[in-house]
């Protein structure tokens, strides 16, 4: 092989070879004048004042780059330094720079002499000029061929030039070709050479190195295996890496600390944290005493998985070894701490710094104040800040952000705008995150004038707003129904050269899906296919969610296949949806078919898949076939989580089986199940709602024992009770209690609060309390109509009607709740026409009246004898898609048989029957007096109307009217009345008057 033309395809192109041919045969020693490369180096190798010599003759004017390369080849001196120098002469004398390959000869004799860190200047000079690698190394190979270089240092110098410089590829290059033409390199460059290119995380390069190295026969020490062991940990490959540990072992190559250390680190990483310490205790027993680093690595472990308190411990041991924690070590630790909600131990923490003659430092300061202001205190971070400034430390654009970002949060906007006028004052100036948390915390309550305001000075400051803040402000424009701005939005977005993402995209979907504007959300998932962005799961999950909320089943069954065939993997949310919506309409063999889908198909894990179902069932109350799927769980082997259990406790308390909830509950402590604050807070409003106060309370009383503390729904579902038992002091008290433990009452406490004093009488202690709420900011329309709800029923109409007038003043919007209280107020007054002029402003407000409007407004009509408005309004509802109770269909039912219309009240029966709704004693009575009154034949002529109308009768329905006359005594009608059921095909051929009887009270005992 001829090396002075052959390089590597790894560092040279073909094409580049060829050019290099050409290159190297132009570029020989013999090139210059003979005579005057002797004379020269004749006067080098004898002369001490070799340069008084040459630039008193006529050499200088003979000197080229050529005759200074020849005169480097053909050195005669002993002297490399005095070539250095003539080297250095030469170049003030000569028209050109000189030419490469003299760097490289000059370069090759001082590694010949030992003269390392001149020839790494003049190496460092060659790489400087940007020649590319190919002809620098060419250059490097030939002048170490020819001048017969003896030291290969010369080739590592050249490595580490490129490494200084941040050129990894160019020194990846130099070694791989190095390696190739036959040369073996120190194994110390070898494993330099890799741990740098680990630092700089191009693993690509390491493996390359490697593979080179033992493709060279290269032999691996205790520090190539370390380095092995960390790219395999930093990739997450902890097997292998211990693998490699194992391998070391077995080539009798033993680790070292650092080796230990890396495992360790690796172990961590990937959460094996017993494994870890293990491991540590391997090391101790094998004479290596784990370090400050070992130490530290172990107690980010533990702090990462949540285990705060066993790192402390091994602080504990830190300190008991003699050893010295530094500022990261504890500043994890109390970061751990506060992440776990545990900042009386991220304190302890602070104070043993201070102890230990440790000064905090502002990355302590940063991760005490965000994570006090993540988990929402504040006032304390803020204290933090303060703190900081008086002992000289000063605070970051990171501490800033931290406390702007959790005041956002809490809503406190004057607070906000302090910090930002204080880190100005500091020459600290917000960033893009700076204002994105406050435009965010605007946006989530409305208010986007001031976020819209926030936005443009962010511009006027130069920075420009990114997709995440521009999405706030649409998601919000949402929010508040505004759809049209939240689109001119993204136009705007896209002429100030901000792509809008799918995250926007989203945003505008999911309010419109929420808002039953399917065609538009349609609309804008075209517009997102146009810009070349995919819908993903939230996608998806928007318009599937939508159309099982509304019951349109048949449409989400389209949308989750069509995410199926895009290759979208649907959340265990959506799959819920799903399951839940087939469930609400009575469709569970099709819920059970998606879950079997979702089960084969291995789209959510088994336990998971289960768990959906299981909590769709649930919340429909079909606890026998819930219950079997639960044991059908357990049988495979899975043990049920807490929200699995939490979704049986909740079915069976919604139909008021507070012991079989009791059981479950029992059973999760068994299997060594902690239950959730969740699992708590559904047992109490179970226990609240069947009025057992007593069991509520000692459930409520025994939550800190089991290691829980009651949230603001625990104390919400108490207070909520106690006024509801019309026991208001206890519930007052409840109210100062979590007060005291700095859980913030909201609207919904309130609201029953106000309830509560109404239901009691106490209108001064409501007023007192609406208030108060006012004060704090709390109002909302909730609260305001639990007040007007009780100035209604109170009789109070001049207070209610101010009321009104304060929420316009206020622009609290009412609703339809708002609406349909003072419906039902001037329908109990006789004031309906009053009452018909609310559902036109409601009409004209886009508030569709719901159940409870057209129950007041049918109650209203039914006590002035309007049969006729009853059918009306009865009619629209329906036609609205608003399923009627019982309370509607009774009173539909009274009217019907008022006016004599047995077919229509029949019917009536038979609808309510039919959605398994209970007729009242009351029902019962009026169709008795009715039918039984009549001669049989008028009731045969009404069954006669029904089955000419082609409409077939529930054999429940058939039950009803039967037993009417059974009733009144009379069998003979009753028989002949079932006779003709069987002609008209109601009932079966077969039915008898004794069966029929008998299987509607077995009906009835289900």
């Amino acid at each position: 092989m001829n090396l002075r033309c052959v390089v590597s395809d790894a560092v040279l192109p073909g094409r580049r070879r060829i050019e290099l041919l050409g290159f190297f045969s132009r570029s020989v020693c013999s090139s210059s004048p003979a005579n005057t490369v002797s004379e020269i180096s004749t006067i080098l190798a004898g002369r001490h004042d070799w340069q008084v010599t040459l630039e008193s003759s006529d050499i200088p004017n003979k000197l080229s780059a050529e005759v200074v390369h020849s005169v480097l080849c053909e050195s005669r001196t002993r002297d490399p330094k005095r070539l250095l120098s003539f080297f250095y002469w030469s170049g003030t004398i000569i028209s050109k720079p000189h030419i490469l390959h003299s760097f490289s000869a000059l370069a090759t004799i001082l590694c010949n002499f030992k003269l390392f860190s001149l020839a790494d200047d003049i190496i460092r000079q060659m790489v400087v000029k940007r020649r590319p690698v190919y002809e620098i190394l060419g250059s490097v190979l030939t002048s170490y061929r020819d001048i017969k270089g003896n030291d290969l240092t010369l080739f590592e110098i050249l490595i580490s030039v490129y490494k200084r410089r941040g050129s990894l590829d160019e020194a990846v290059s130099v070694f791989v070709q190095v390696l190739n033409e036959g040369f073996k390199l120190d194994l110390i460059c070898c494993n330099s050479l890799l741990k740098d290119l680990l630092k700089s995380n191009r693993v690509d390069l390491f493996w390359k190195v490697y593979e080179c190295m033992s493709e060279a026969g290269i032999v691996s020490d205790v520090y190539t295996y370390t380095n092995l062991m960390s790219a395999h940990c930093k990739a997450g490959n902890i097997v292998a890496a211990k693998e490699v540990f194992s391998e070391m072992i077995e080539k009798g190559c033993q680790p070292n600390l650092i080796t230990f250390n890396v495992l360790i680190g690796g172990l961590c990483r990937v959460g094996d944290l017993d494994a870890a310490m293990s491991l540590m205790k391997q090391m101790t027993e094998q004479g290596f005493f784990p370090d400050s680093f070992t130490y530290s690595i172990l107690i980010d472990g533990f702090c990462k998985k949540k285990r705060s308190a066993d790192a402390k411990l091994l602080l504990d041991k830190m300190y008991y070894a003699g050893l010295n924690p530094q500022v990261i070590t504890y500043t994890t630790l109390i970061d751990g701490f506060i992440k776990e909600g545990r900042p009386k131990d991220a304190f302890e923490i602070k104070d043993a710094m201070a102890s230990h003659g440790i000064k905090l430092n502002v990355i302590t300061y940063n991760a005490i104040i965000s994570g006090l202001s993540k988990i929402g205190d504040v006032d304390r971070a803020n204290g933090m800040l303060k703190e900081m400034i008086e002992k000289g430390i000063n605070p970051d654009v990171q501490t800033y952000n931290s406390l702007i970002e959790g005041y956002s949060r809490k809503q406190c906007f004057n607070k906000t705008k302090e910090l930002l006028i204080e880190m100005k004052r500091h020459n600290l100036q917000p960033t893009i995150f700076t204002y994105g948390f406050i435009i965010n915390g605007m946006c989530n309550i409305g208010e986007i004038q001031c976020a819209n305001c926030l936005l443009e000075e962010m511009i006027s400051n130069g920075l420009m707003p990114n997709a995440v803040i521009y999405t706030a402000i649409i998601k919000g424009l949402v929010q508040k129904g505004m759809f049209e701005e939240a689109k001119k939005v993204l136009k705007k977005m896209e002429e100030g050269g901000v792509c809008p993402d799918v995250f926007c995209y989203n945003s505008l979907i999911i309010g419109q899906c929420k808002a039953n504007m399917m065609e538009e959300a349609n609309v804008s998932v075209a517009e997102m296919l146009e810009r070349g962005l995919k819908p993903n799961v939230y996608t998806y999950g928007a318009f599937i969610t939508s159309c099982s909320k509304l019951g349109n089943m048949q449409e989400a069954k389209r949308y989750f296949n069509k995410m199926l065939s895009s290759g979208v993997a649907p959340s265990d949310v959506i799959c819920g949806a799903l399951i839940d919506g087939y469930c609400k309409e009575g469709n569970t063999s099709e819920a059970f078919s998606i879950f079997r889908c979702i089960l084969d198909k291995g789209i959510v894990p088994i336990k998971e898949a289960y768990g959906i179902m299981i909590q769709g069932l649930s919340k429909i109350g079909n606890m026998l076939e819930a219950i079997q799927l639960f044991s059908e769980l357990q049988e495979k082997g899975h043990v049920a989580d807490v929200l699995t259990y939490s979704s049986l406790i909740s079915g069976f308390c919604k139909l008021g089986q507070t012991t079989d909830a009791f059981q479950l509950l029992e059973e999760m402590g068994k299997k060594g199940i902690d239950p959730s604050i969740f699992t708590y807070n559904i047992m109490i409003n179970g226990l609240c709602k069947s009025g057992d106060m007593e069991r509520a309370r000692a459930l409520f009383n025994g939550i800190s024992a089991k290691g829980l503390a009651p949230n603001a729904v625990t104390y919400a579902t108490m207070i909520d009770g106690n006024c509801k038992s019309s026991n208001v002091t206890e519930a007052l008290r409840l109210m100062d209690e979590m007060a005291s433990k700095g859980v913030r009452p909201d609207a919904f406490v309130y609201s029953a609060l106000i309830n509560g004093c109404f239901k009691e009488g106490n209108i001064d202690k409501a007023f007192s309390l609406y208030n108060e709420m006012v004060n704090k900011g709390l109002a909302s329309t909730p609260s305001f109509n639990s007040l007007l709800d009780g100035l209604c029923k109170s009789g109070q109409s001049i207070e209610a009607a101010k009321l009104l007038d304060f929420m316009a003043e206020k622009h609290i919007e009412p609703n339809h709740v708002t609406f349909t209280i003072l419906i039902d107020h001037l329908c109990k007054r006789g004031k309906i026409c009053e009452a018909e002029n609310i559902i036109k402003l409601m009409r004209d407000r886009n508030l569709k009246p719901n159940l409870l409007t057209y129950t007041a407004l049918i109650h209203g009509h039914k006590t002035t004898n309007n049969n006729l408005k009853m059918f009306s309004l009865f009619e629209e509802m329906v036609a609205m898609g608003i399923e009627p109770d019982e309370i509607v269909y009774e009173m539909m039912i009274d009217a019907f048989i008022s006016e004599g219309s047995m077919i229509k009240a029949i019917e009536m029966v038979d609808q309510m029957l039919v959605k398994h709704l209970i007729l009242s004693e009351h029902v019962h009575d009026a169709l008795a007096s009715s039918l039984s009154g009549e001669p049989l034949s008028k009731t045969i002529q009404v069954l006669t109307e029904i089955a000419e109308c082609k409409a077939v009768l529930n054999a429940a329905t058939c039950n009803t009217i039967v037993r009417s006359f059974v009733k009144a005594g009379k069998l003979d009608s009753a028989e002949e009345l079932l006779q003709k059921m069987v002609e008209l095909g109601f009932l079966p051929v077969s039915t008898g008057l004794n069966e029929l009887l008998d299987g509607d009270e077995n009906d009835g005992d289900r």
